[in-house]
């Protein structure tokens, strides 16, 4: 697979589990409190809050590795961009595609 679809494929993934991580959390937080309700527990959707809470888990991790992946693929960029501000000699960024 060449580095291009390797970003693709990372960064959709990366979006997919921020998205998971943003709506379990917010349910989280919004709609179960914390807490037991008069010996109840609490559900969301017909998902308890411990599942919601194991979801949210794992897939925070997921994001974070994600992220991390990201990072190491565009190092390069990260580092040309840092010195081409900090420093008057300027660098190009290789573009490779294979």
């Amino acid at each position: 697979m060449n580095k291009p679809k390797i970003n693709y494929l990372v960064d959709f993934l990366t979006l997919v589990s921020f998205l998971i991580t943003a709506v379990s959390g917010l349910a989280i937080k919004l709609f179960m409190p914390s807490g037991v309700r008069q010996g109840r527990l609490q559900e969301f959707l017909g998902i308890q809050k411990g599942a919601w809470s194991e979801v949210h888990d794992w897939f925070g991790i997921i994001f974070i590795i994600l992220v991390v992946i990201h990072f190491i693929l565009h190092w390069d960029w990260i580092v040309c961009m840092t010195k081409n501000i900090f420093k008057s000699d300027k660098c190009e960024i290789k573009e490779n595609n294979n």
